[in-house]
């Protein structure tokens, strides 16, 4: 199972991006608007620059009320871990496991071409556990 497959299935193709020198005040209202957990960080919609997400909010909060009016960009994680749509399923749960991150962009020739969540590759999971549940099921009970 590839990340391509996973995501041809979920019901939103689009990434929802955000500007590094826009304000926090911005992306949590795009976070809310899209209910998502994180933004791609893009000069230009299709360079992967920086994730952020409400975690890093949360944590910036925190240390700091006025929040809201800081620039994306002092708060995002610059180094991210993308994949390409030919990377194993299993291969990436194992590294967002390792590295516990919960968002992995998705960049085909240099440019982004989605988003995957934790929660999206672990309901790919059970979809296809279910598929074999089914099948051996009905293996059993064939006459």
């Amino acid at each position: 199972m590839h990340i391509g497959e996973v995501l041809s299935r979920k019901p939103r193709s689009d990434v929802v991006t955000i500007r590094p020198d826009a304000v926090v005040g911005e992306l949590v209202a795009l976070l809310a608007e899209h209910n998502v957990g994180a933004l791609v960080v893009s000069v230009d919609g299709t360079s992967v620059d920086g994730i952020v997400s409400e975690r890093d909010v949360v944590r910036r909060l925190h240390a700091d009320a006025a929040v809201a009016e800081v620039p994306v960009a002092a708060i995002m994680t610059p180094e991210v871990t993308t994949c390409s749509p030919a990377s194993a399923l299993d291969e990436l749960m194992r590294t967002m496991t390792d590295r516990r991150v919960r968002h992995v962009p998705v960049v085909e020739d240099g440019r982004l071409v989605g988003i995957v969540s934790i929660g999206d590759l672990v309901k790919h999971k059970i979809g296809e556990l279910q598929f074999e549940r089914d099948q051996l099921d009905s293996y059993v009970h064939q006459t």
